[in-house]
């Protein structure tokens, strides 16, 4: 295992507490560049995680709560007049960070929903016809209520695809909620100490980025999305885009493994997390209550690595 990172899902596990797999995924998506969308219920840790993550990296971070009265300006700034100058002055929104938590996105209306896609796809804001670039990194950390909560509504399917991976945080196990319950695992970020600096997580991006993938990976990673768009429950397959998310993720949980090469291995530990929030089933699955996982499993039981 890669000692450094394993050291900053150790840091980040003093206030996260059992949850070290999606620790590790959202670290990954991290190194691979991409955005993390956590789905759960409210009070389980998914803001603190991501907080944590942005300490223990020295990422500067700032957090929005997503309300029906969030505007798009609100995220990507606006110009203002300046009647010192007599001119028009750009003011910075909140994303203008190395780590932006978007919490109960699905909240807000879906005008301001969508004013975030420019910026998880391009990394800039255009205000006014003029653009103006964010910090690198960037990344977006969404936490969201499952649909049906109160004042929730549906992501559209074309800001989904935009993350990178989509995690459940899940309940914590009996000893792990013992521990908080007993103040072991408070959700005090002062003890999370600071492992990587921003210089050090752009190399590691790139050294995930280079990392060797052998044709057979690459023809592997082609008959699963394939797969996906040929079985009959499936309404909408896997898009080049998600092959080309999975191929990132596998090469960061290389990386993070401390390979220097992507196994099929890596491909499988994070499959489910790429592709679950890409794959619409067709309405007869749904009746027939059909779970996106499980078929996700039997593509994969189906196509081997070649």
């Amino acid at each position: 295992m890669n000692t450094e990172l394993e050291r900053i899902v150790t840091e980040v596990n003093k206030v996260v507490k059992g949850k070290d797999g999606v620790i590790r995924k959202v670290l990954a998506a991290v190194l691979a560049g991409g955005h993390v969308l956590l789905e759960d219920i409210p009070g389980v840790g998914k803001t603190t995680l991501a907080m944590a993550l942005g300490k223990a990296m020295e990422l500067s971070y700032r957090r929005m709560q997503f309300t029906p009265d969030v505007l798009p300006s609100d995220i990507v700034g606006f110009t203002m007049y300046n009647s010192g100058t007599g001119e028009f002055e750009y003011r910075e929104g909140a994303v203008f960070c190395n780590l932006f938590l978007a919490d109960e996105l699905n909240r807000t209306s879906s005008k301001t929903q969508s004013a975030l896609l420019e910026v998880m796809e391009e990394s800039r804001v255009t205000v006014d016809g003029v653009g103006h670039a964010l910090p690198n990194p960037f990344t977006v950390i969404a936490t969201e209520n499952p649909f049906g909560s109160s004042g929730t509504q549906l992501l559209p399917e074309s800001q989904l695809d935009r993350f990178l991976i989509c995690l459940n945080m899940g309940y914590p196990s009996h000893a792990a909620a013992l521990d908080i319950l007993k103040g072991s695992a408070g959700r005090d970020l002062t003890q999370v100490q600071s492992v990587i600096t921003v210089e050090r997580l752009l190399e590691l991006r790139r050294e995930a980025d280079e990392l060797h993938v052998e044709p057979g990976i690459y023809e592997y990673l082609v008959n699963l999305t394939e797969a996906t768009r040929n079985d009959s429950r499936i309404a909408l397959g896997v898009s080049p885009r998600g092959g080309i998310a999975l191929l990132k993720m596998a090469r960061a949980m290389a990386l993070m493994r401390g390979g220097e090469y992507v196994i099929p291995e890596d491909v499988l530990a994070v499959i489910e997390d790429v592709w679950r929030h890409r794959i619409h089933l067709n309405a007869r699955a749904r009746a027939e209550g059909v779970d996106v996982s499980d078929v996700i499993l039997e593509i994969t039981e189906r196509v081997q690595a070649v």
